[in-house]
């Protein structure tokens, strides 16, 4: 099923925010978890700001560069087809993701310093998942899009 190069570029965002927005809303979920089994809260907020620090350096760095690459390479479909907004081996990697997401917090119930350690790193990824997603608004110049990367 063809479509346009912007319809992906939508379905790309509308991926990335759903993202952060379900790591986030897990991510206080689990540090509010630890809070309530007495974890104290001068460490909650010490996972929450390393979080969201170590999530904007991310975001800044390796996730704008990602988000880039893969609207050049959107870019640089002749004839987009629904199912490519994101590579094959993405949605692999997203699914492995996602399962580990779900292993890691699993075992980190019942456990403070585990559901801290799992909470700042859910909130590091939706941090830059935010803070990456700036590309997706920012006028651009495509660039010529290299398929072996």
């Amino acid at each position: 099923m063809s479509t346009s190069h912007r319809f992906l570029k939508f379905l790309a965002a509308l991926t990335w925010y759903g993202g952060a927005v379900a790591l986030a809303i897990k991510g206080v979920g689990l540090l509010w978890e630890a809070q309530a089994q007495k974890a104290g809260p001068g460490w909650v907020w010490l996972a929450l700001a390393i979080g969201l620090a170590a999530g904007l350096v991310k975001g800044a760095t390796l996730f704008s560069f990602s988000c880039k690459r893969n609207l050049d390479r959107i870019d640089g479909l002749s004839s987009p087809k629904l199912w490519q907004f994101f590579r094959p081996r993405f949605f692999l990697f997203l699914a492995l993701m996602v399962s580990l997401s779900a292993l890691l917090s699993g075992m980190a119930h019942g456990h403070h310093i585990s559901l801290l350690a799992v909470g700042a790193l859910d909130l590091s990824i939706a941090t830059a998942l935010f803070g990456s997603s700036y590309v997706f608004w920012k006028e651009r110049k495509p660039q010529p899009c290299n398929p072996s990367i």
